[in-house]
């Protein structure tokens, strides 16, 4: 494992410390935690993004094309106005 010195502002270490003791774990854990899923959103914002520059939007409309011209299933209607 390695360790890790960070410099948090007050109320955020203070926040950490109360979710630790709420939920009966300690600081690092709850700041292992938040840290991984932080690290998380930005892995899956940049698999996204990668995807968005290839895209074609040819094929959107390809794809759209296929889609029969229908009524919606009942409840998926959108609402009136």
């Amino acid at each position: 494992m390695t360790t890790i010195e960070a410099k948090v502002p007050d109320y955020l270490a203070k926040l950490a410390a109360e979710v630790a003791e709420r939920e009966n774990t300690s600081v690092d854990n709850i700041i292992a935690l938040a840290l991984s899923a932080q690290v998380e959103a930005w892995k899956i914002r940049d698999d996204m993004e990668t995807r968005v520059r290839r895209a074609n939007p040819d094929d959107l409309d390809a794809l759209l094309a296929k889609v029969p011209d229908a009524p919606p299933t009942a409840g998926d209607e959108l609402p009136e106005g």
